[in-house]
């Protein structure tokens, strides 16, 4: 018995249109790695890309549980000495909501060059349109956290 591997060039990539109004950040940030990774797919396979592409819009209005948005912290390094800095969750929300989301799905992919091709078919966007109309993404609801629905 052989087992299916699956070819780049066999793989059909779908484009899929997600509203984050009204969706909490870290149910919402697991399907979308989910879907990016592929793992939706029957043809899955953890050494290959197949996920699909996905188009996020109203990034701004994403929800938080708690009071994370007052006491949550976004840590970076400038690589100088005591270039420490840190950034309250609120803050960047206002400043960049795409960012936010981004860094979220980012942390639920793997951390090698297959997790950075698979960040670039994420297309995260604050406001309501996207320049992404001629791909026909299907619009993708998330019910819970294991059930899509394509709509």
């Amino acid at each position: 018995m052989k087992a299916y591997c699956p070819n780049p060039q066999q793989i059909q990539r779908n484009w899929y249109l997600i509203d984050a109004e009204g969706q909490v950040l870290g149910r919402l940030v697991s399907t979308i790695a989910m879907v990016l990774r592929g793992k939706h797919k029957p043809i899955f396979t953890p050494h290959i890309d197949t996920g699909d592409f996905i188009v996020v819009i109203n990034a701004a209005k994403v929800k938080f549980s708690g009071r994370k948005l007052s006491q949550k912290y976004r840590y970076y390094h400038t690589m100088y000495p005591g270039g420490l800095k840190k950034n309250r969750l609120d803050d960047l929300m206002r400043t960049k909501p795409t960012e936010v989301l981004r860094d979220a799905v980012q942390g639920m992919l793997p951390k090698t060059t297959l997790g950075h091709r698979m960040l670039k078919k994420l297309k995260v966007y604050a406001g309501n349109e996207h320049p992404h109309s001629a791909q026909q993404p299907q619009l993708m609801r998330i019910t819970t956290l294991k059930t899509l629905e394509k709509i």
